[in-house]
């Protein structure tokens, strides 16, 4: 579909509402995606090192112990 003017391209036909709409829920959904994964991301990695961390005190308490 080929449109005359910028007008018509954001009118859409007379659908711009539920084109535009369906466009906002969309980004927002995948925004949100993005921003939750990296976040549990960043918590996982912290989880980790500190366990890691943990790990590597008990592992040195230990030899001391010995």
């Amino acid at each position: 579909m080929q449109f005359d003017s910028l007008a018509d391209f954001f009118n859409m036909g007379g659908y711009a509402f539920y084109v535009w709409l369906s466009y906002g829920i969309t980004a927002f959904a995948l925004g949100t995606l993005i921003v939750v994964s990296l976040r549990q991301k960043r918590k996982i990695l912290t989880e980790i090192s500190k366990k890691m961390q943990r790990e590597e005190r008990l592992k040195a308490n230990r030899s001391k112990e010995q």
